[in-house]
């Protein structure tokens, strides 16, 4: 791997960021010079509740702060702010004028725009619907809903009051999405009519009546309009109106924010689902807000004037993370749909369009248009992209300097990873400083991270597990249906007492930066030695005829074989001639230990419906044990190519 870095601001762009304009500010609080990011980043940690008091302070949140920024200090358990009361809207819908607040596009199909005024009085005829159904502190509100702005308008309108907002994507099926709203109970349930993906017009009406036959909670639901059926669904369904209905008023409706405390719930997030029923983890406004927002604008730069875009759906954390640039005085740019279609460039079409300045998506994405051969700097007209932001998965460091070559050689390009868990990051970019190939740069502002080996003890060079020493805001405040905190003790805390297990496995590089390299659960152990699959990944789709790979480790002779699943290009077989590639390049490009005792050629490789690799389900299904929740996964009938296969016999 190379040493250089790939890019490294210039001094003037470093010190006009808001990460050193911060590190300026917080030295001022603190009565001592911060010279650079690790000196800040140790400040933050060690004081904390000063830390932590700051962002508020600098990033002008809108709310009474109380006089303790951190009361109990422990994990779980940690109260941030036990005296402050906010509300989590009326800090994204601040500065109501004629400045776009959202630009939607679903794929070539529809394409709409609303100024920050509108967004406000959408939101004030939404707390009116919602109010008129006596939804109100500690209700939930559940939406299946594509990434349009009426899904934001409707969020925004369920925590202007109180009541508790969870979203899935329209292309969940009826049985995943009860696993996870049944769970909640509900009180309004807010769908569309249907989406557009990869060109295709899909009618969701039929799922939409399955699912509220099955959620007798629900006393009133909302029909989106998207492909023009709206209001026959709503006319088909019990106490349903659609949502163009409640907007028709052209009076001003005034809006209400509840203050309320910094540990109220905000969002119910599910974990993936795939080894069972998904949890339901619930986040607090305050902490959620605080945390986007030092990552929005510190370690982003995202602010006034930016156009902040991210490749999501709502099924996924990073939806409700894009949303809270709106704090910043960002203007949000949706996309829904399929990023290839109508043409492999659309997502680069769509930003260079629209001005993007900040650029988010998964490893996944920019691996396919690497493969794809796409060159945007040569196509496109991207100047105004300033950073660009990859999660899902580890960014290969082939990829990092594909980034350079194909996009723009002058960008902050940022891995960035933390998950549906603390709906936010722990290991993310920094403006200030070098960004170096397969590295992601640093560890957040007041995020204590650390690695450690299995004896618990910390590492400062080799993989181990990740975890964080002390608490921090976003940390969830229970799971839903877990009175006694068990599972959600169990879920972060029973490894290392004390300190947060994230379940990744990773390591430091000498440059401070770290590597993960995938799911510690899913980690190889081929003679007792522990592998991270994103090691092997790393390597086999480097060879231009594997599209895609997936590593797990099989049970055999008393002993972990590693086996290597690809899925190839058109019209390419899995020869001896490329078989004997793919080993070389892993045994060269990793080590001789992460070389797989068998590839196998395979049609489809399961993913979740955030993109990612399901490395357990199919280690389920070849050791013969069923997958207990089909429904968590977008593809799930390619789970079935991995049964019986005779190649794992011998």
């Amino acid at each position: 791997m190379r040493q250089d870095p790939l890019w490294r601001p210039t001094p003037e762009r470093a010190a006009s960021s808001e990460m050193a304009k911060f590190r300026t500010f917080f030295s001022g609080r603190l009565g001592q010079v911060l010279p650079d990011y690790p000196a800040l980043h140790r400040a933050s940690v060690e004081e904390r509740g000063l830390f932590w008091s700051a962002l508020w302070d600098y990033c002008g949140v809108i709310g009474e702060k109380g006089g303790r920024p951190l009361g109990e200090d422990r994990m779980p358990g940690a109260q941030f702010f036990p005296d402050a009361r906010l509300n989590y809207a009326e800090n994204l819908l601040r500065d109501a004028d004629d400045r776009e607040a959202i630009v939607f596009r679903a794929e070539d199909r529809v394409e709409r725009r609303m100024t920050r005024r509108e967004l406000l009085l959408a939101v004030g005829k939404a707390q009116r619907f919602l109010e008129s159904k006596d939804v109100g502190v500690g209700d939930r509100v559940a939406a299946m809903l594509p990434n349009c702005p009426e899904a934001i308008v409707m969020m925004l309108a369920t925590a202007s009051i109180g009541a508790i907002w969870s979203s899935c994507s329209p292309d969940f099926g009826a049985r995943g999405v009860l696993d996870r709203f049944s769970q909640i109970e509900p009180k309004v349930f807010i769908g569309c009519d249907g989406y557009f993906y990869n060109r295709q017009r899909l009618s969701i009406r039929d799922k939409i009546a399955e699912i509220l036959r099955d959620l007798p909670t629900v006393e009133a639901s909302l029909i989106i309009d998207l492909i023009g059926e709206a209001e026959d669904v709503a006319a088909s369904l019990p106490k349903a109106v659609a949502y163009s209905s409640i907007m028709e008023t052209s009076e001003d409706v005034a809006i209400r924010f509840v203050p309320l405390p910094f540990n109220h719930p905000l969002f119910i997030l599910f974990s993936s689902g795939t080894t069972g029923i998904p949890k339901c983890i619930v986040h607090g406004a305050g902490g959620t807000l605080l945390q986007h927002l030092k990552e929005h604008r510190l370690h982003s730069g995202n602010g006034e004037g930016d156009r902040v875009f991210y490749f999501t759906t709502l099924g996924w954390m990073m939806w409700n993370w894009l949303v809270s640039a709106l704090a910043c005085g960002s203007t949000l740019i949706l996309f829904d749909g399929s990023p290839f279609a109508p043409r492999p460039t659309v997502l680069f079409d769509y930003a260079e369009k629209e001005r993007v300045t900040f650029f988010g998506t998964s490893a996944k994405y920019l691996d396919s248009s690497r493969k794809l051969d796409l060159k945007p700097r040569e196509t496109h007209d991207l100047s105004s992209l300033r950073a660009l932001a990859s999660t899902g998965s580890p960014l290969a460091a082939e990829t990092f300097e594909w980034v350079y070559q194909a996009i723009k050689s002058d960008l902050h390009l940022a891995s960035i990873s933390g998950g549906t868990d603390i709906v936010s990051c722990f290991v993310l970019g920094d403006p200030t400083s070098p960004v170096y190939a397969g590295e992601i740069q640093r560890a957040g502002l007041g995020m204590a991270v650390d690695i450690f080996d299995d004896e618990g003890h910390p590492l400062s060079s080799g993989k181990g597990e990740l975890v964080c020493k002390k608490a921090f805001p976003s940390m969830p405040i229970s799971f839903w249906n877990d009175p006694e905190g068990k599972k959600y003790r169990a879920a972060y805390f029973d490894r290392f007492s004390g300190l947060w297990h994230h379940g990744d496995f990773a390591e430091w590089t000498a440059h401070g930066g770290l590597i993960i390299h995938g799911r510690s659960d899913a980690t190889l152990n081929p003679g007792g030695v522990r592998i991270g699959t994103a090691e092997i990944y790393a390597q086999v789709e480097q060879i231009p005829e594997v599209i895609e790979a997936l590593a797990i480790g099989q049970d055999f002779a008393g002993d972990v074989r590693v086996i290597l699943f690809v899925r190839l290009r058109e019209g390419v077989t899995l020869n001896s001639e490329l078989q004997e590639r793919i080993r070389k390049q892993i045994r060269t490009g990793a080590s001789p230990r992460h070389v797989p005792q068998k590839i196998i050629e395979i049609a489809d490789i399961p993913r979740t419906k955030s993109g990612k690799i399901t490395e357990l389900a199919v280690r389920d299904i070849i050791h013969g044990r069923e997958v207990k929740n089909r429904e968590a996964l977008a593809n799930p009938e390619a789970l079935d190519l991995y049964r019986d296969l005779p190649e794992l016999r011998s």
